[in-house]
């Protein structure tokens, strides 16, 4: 997809009000191998995602050891599937690599959403967040 098209999609996604966008993995290995040295040791928070589905969850599972992170979390909205989360670090999985579909999901008492009790907690505890945020909030998330 041209990225001039990209740009019209998000806009419309936005004017619309329509916030369920998902990043293709692609785009996210091509962006995120710049920074591949900023995660060492690092808890990742993925606080505006369908756990289940997130690409961005499922590169972190997947580069887990390259990027040789500390932990992930990844919370779902309730308005974008389920509001569930993961927590995956090897110290719960007795240090052995795991699947993407391996990973149990747990939910959340709440909806999910970034302003909440509960994922404010995990924010705290995060080092690095990487999202797509819902488009029609992107200000207020900022």
């Amino acid at each position: 997809m041209k990225k001039g098209n990209k740009n019209n999609i998000l806009r419309a996604a936005k004017n619309a009000k329509k916030d369920e966008f998902y990043t293709q993995l692609s785009d996210i290995e091509n962006e995120l191998k710049h920074y591949k040295n900023y995660f060492n040791n690092k808890i990742v928070l993925c606080n505006c995602d369908n756990p289940n589905v997130s690409n961005f969850s499922r590169y972190f599972v997947d580069n887990f050891d390259k990027l040789k992170l500390k932990k992930i979390i990844s919370i779902g909205l309730k308005n974008i599937g389920s509001s569930n989360f993961f927590v995956y670090d090897r110290d719960k999985y007795n240090n052995s690599a795991i699947s993407f579909e391996q990973i149990e999901m747990k939910q959340l008492n709440g909806d999910g959403d970034f302003r909440s009790e509960e994922s404010i907690h995990f924010l705290k505890e995060a080092d690095i967040v990487v999202t797509n945020p819902p488009f029609s909030l992107f200000r207020e998330y900022v």
